[in-house]
């Protein structure tokens, strides 16, 4: 992501500089995240790149190789640098995180409170989330975590905003600092029950609660903690399918006698897609789901603080 102004919105809209981060994208399964460094180079399949020659650009330029191959240089978005950070731990994908950002109400200049931190996928979305006045506190027990966390999102532009700290919110709870300042707070733990009275008393009035877990019986005892002091307790699984649309030729479909197929049915060819009259060998428009689709993810249950 690019560095903060905080007297504007988080933007795209400048070239590449020296040091920047980009995404290199050859299509949408195969993507790398690049530091721009003049004097190096990029090599991939389709030839190699001089970094040099990126400098100056916009983002969302198409550039060539020796070879004549290209490849598209693509702001470090929050959606793109969840599809090529590192997992040190399982990661929430973009149904997840954009559910939760809506369904916690986190808008600018909101103070959101995470546990834990993990890969940091989803805490680069709230940073953009609450920018350019807001700011994220993010925990995990972990220190080699908590440390790698920290230079990804110095990389990513977002470490103004975003403040990782080292600490067992589930045997210590959140830092009597924050008490009745958060807007928001979300918890992916393995036994978030024990987290929850400490956020409780965290929150804000009508403050809202997430917690992200694998398993609906840790779901279960979640919601039996949760009834003490929140109400509008819900529980969500989003299941995303996606689908590839491409163009084909009908004609490209032979019988074992190497001949053209029979023209399907009027009513068939119609669903199919719209070609050029009857002829079978024109270009058609196919959609098919996607053979890569991510199924159970996890349960988010949702929670708002009772406000006494």
């Amino acid at each position: 992501m690019l560095p903060i102004n905080s007297s504007q919105k988080l933007s795209f809209t400048k070239s590449i500089d020296h040091g920047d981060l980009v995404i290199i994208y050859e299509r949408h399964d195969t993507m790398k995240a690049v530091k721009v460094s003049e004097g190096l180079s990029f090599q991939n399949r389709f030839g190699m790149f001089k970094h040099s020659d990126w400098i100056g650009k916009p983002f969302g330029s198409k550039v060539y190789s020796h070879k004549g191959g290209f490849v598209y240089l693509l702001a470090p978005t929050p959606e793109l640098w969840t599809l090529v950070l590192s997992h040190r731990t399982q990661i929430l994908y973009i149904a997840d995180i954009s559910f939760v950002i809506m369904y916690l109400e986190i808008v600018p200049g909101c103070l959101v409170l995470e546990s834990g931190t993990g890969s940091g996928s989803l805490t680069t979305s709230l940073a953009r989330a609450v920018a350019p006045h807001g700011h994220v506190y993010t925990f995990d027990f972990h220190e080699h975590r908590a440390t790698s966390a920290r230079e990804d999102f110095e990389r990513t532009g977002v470490n103004s905003i975003v403040t990782v700290s080292v600490r067992d919110i589930q045997g210590e709870g959140f830092p009597e600092e924050f008490c009745g300042r958060a807007d928001s707070i979300f918890l992916d733990l393995p036994q978030p029950w024990l987290a929850i009275p400490s956020a409780a008393k965290m929150l804000k009035p009508d403050g809202t609660l997430c917690s992200f877990s694998p398993c609906i019986e840790q779901v279960q005892r979640s919601c039996e903690v949760l009834r003490t002091n929140f109400t509008d307790i819900r529980t969500f699984e989003i299941l995303l399918r996606t689908y590839e649309v491409r163009e084909v030729k009908m004609d490209a479909c032979r019988d074992s006698n190497n001949e053209s197929p029979k023209k399907p049915p009027c009513k068939r060819r119609q669903m199919i897609g719209a070609n050029n009259g009857d002829d079978i060998s024109s270009p058609t428009v196919m959609a098919k789901p996607s053979s890569e689709a991510r199924g159970h993810t996890g349960y988010l249950t949702f929670a708002r603080l009772k406000c006494l």
